[in-house]
């Protein structure tokens, strides 16, 4: 079915594509009752439908250790058990190592690896500084995927340090989401392919345009640069102007194109050996997108151990049978014995993850939640907002994040347990994109989290069970009409 004949579709059921400048695709109602009838009998026709699966995690099993690897190759079991024990010993007591790690590893089936060195990035302006630094040095490739590429000021500095290395003889791959960059200029990609960058449109709207089958609804909602094999970033953040400036400026930037609230994002700087498993997901991403054979580069370059951080890449796609993010989430939450630290830009959660986090609180654990005050996408705030009354009776504590837009996408579990990434916590990203976070063990890391996490509260207001139960009636009704749409979000 044509894209254009979809917004007719769309049209006609009193709705339109929502674009709102860099941020989030979704479907904005503008008619009443009988136009969201009408949108709910084309919806299926649109994206199809998809149910996440059930996840029973097996808690019982303390009798396998995974098996971790490094530079030179596999540890042994034994090897991999003194790795997880130093972890265990330098932190608090918890299980998580024991009930959680090998199953794990089975869902996820990339390994543990040590031998990395991570560097915790927080908004726009370190990271972009961090990742043109890394282009800049880059000797022999670089590999980037992004959801949205913005042509404005730092979607040109990123462009033209690109064309730069691609002038100086390294090789330029670049995957680019169709839906998250509908709003930039053709002529923005065709200078990057004019110049010898070779690039790949992911899933393109225009079905003439498609390479494996049309597939609107599924999209790269992944942020991953690598440069030679051994630097990688990922996280939330996008290459768009919005994160021009920092959380923490009072005033707009002056490269900013808008006058909105300032994004909170978070992202890491990952080098070692782990570097090789993101690596993979790229390629893998190229492949099974068809996309023209890649000139021949060293992706896969000997690394040396930089530190002693153990890592795990993990990637989710519509095409496996179940989100592995997801899955491996469930069962950290399900593991917690101590406390459960979520910091979430879109949070529509299904009705497993609201039992796990209802659970955890129940039993004792110190479940907090950041969530946004202010969003892109008022359908997902206020679906979200509907499932508080549970929770809040259940003991979790709920923050909203004030004065930003928050776009972070962060889990601590028991202080060791760490992940950051691009997914959400909502449908759209465990059914419908490809999405990638790292796992990071160890209380090290987890204090850096910790901290970040303590700083975002203290720019938080606390949502108390008794102040919401007391919200004006407009604001259940939008809630009511939200929900109505969460599988779609």
């Amino acid at each position: 079915m044509p894209f254009t004949t979809i917004v007719q579709l769309l049209k006609s059921a009193g709705l339109r594509l929502v674009r709102l400048r860099g941020r989030r695709a979704g479907v904005g109602a503008v008619g009443g009752g009988r136009s969201l009838a009408r949108a709910m009998i084309f919806m299926p026709v649109l994206v199809g439908c998809s149910s996440l699966p059930v996840f029973v995690p097996d808690m019982s099993r303390r009798d396998v250790t995974p098996q971790l690897t490094s530079a030179r190759g596999v540890l042994s079991q034994s090897q991999s058990r003194a790795v997880l024990e130093r972890l265990r010993s330098r932190g608090t007591a918890t299980d998580i190592f024991e009930r959680h790690l090998a199953l794990e590893e089975e869902i996820v089936g990339s390994p543990l690896t040590t031998g990395n060195r991570v560097q915790l990035l927080k908004d726009g302006p370190a990271t972009y500084a961090a990742m043109l630094a890394a282009i800049a040095s880059a000797r022999d490739h670089v590999n980037m995927e992004t959801y949205i590429l913005d042509d404005d000021d730092i979607g040109r500095r990123f462009a033209q340090a690109l064309i730069d290395k691609q002038r100086e003889g390294v090789q330029v791959n670049l995957i680019y989401d169709s839906v998250g960059t509908l709003n930039t200029p053709q002529a923005f990609f065709d200078r990057l392919a004019e110049n010898g960058v070779q690039l790949l449109e992911f899933n393109p709207v225009n079905p003439l345009e498609a390479r494996k089958g049309w597939e609107l609804n599924q999209r790269d909602h992944r942020k991953l640069l690598i440069v030679d094999g051994a630097t990688a970033f990922l996280g939330g953040i996008n290459i768009s102007g919005v994160y021009a400036s920092g959380s923490s400026k009072l005033r707009r930037h002056p490269e900013r194109e808008d006058d909105g609230p300032a994004w909170r994002d978070t992202d890491l700087q990952i080098d070692g050996p782990v570097v090789a498993e993101f690596q993979k997901l790229f390629l893998t991403t190229w492949r099974a997108q068809k996309g023209e054979p890649l000139a021949v580069r060293d992706y896969f370059p000997e690394i040396a151990p930089v530190g002693d951080q153990v890592v795990r890449a993990i990637g989710s796609s519509p095409d496996d049978d179940y989100s592995q993010i997801y899955g491996t989430l469930l069962s950290a939450i399900h593991s917690a014995e101590r406390s459960v630290q979520i910091t979430n830009a879109y949070f529509v959660p299904d009705p497993q993850l609201l039992d796990a986090l209802t659970a955890a609180a129940l039993r004792g654990v110190d479940v907090s939640l950041i969530l946004p005050s202010q969003t892109d996408s008022w359908l997902v705030l206020h679906a979200g907002r509907a499932h508080y009354t549970r929770l809040l009776r259940a003991g979790v504590k709920i923050f909203e994040r004030r004065g930003v837009i928050l776009h972070s996408k962060t889990a601590l579990v028991d202080g060791v347990w760490a992940t950051v990434g691009s997914t959400n916590l909502d449908w759209r990203s465990f059914l419908h994109n490809h999405e990638l976070n790292a796992v990071v063990l160890g209380e090290r890391f987890g204090r850096q989290l910790q901290a970040m996490f303590d700083q975002d509260l203290e720019q938080s207001d606390r949502v108390s069970l008794e102040q919401w139960e007391r919200r004006p009636v407009d604001q259940r009704l939008k809630e009511v009409f939200a929900r109505v749409w969460e599988y779609w979000l």
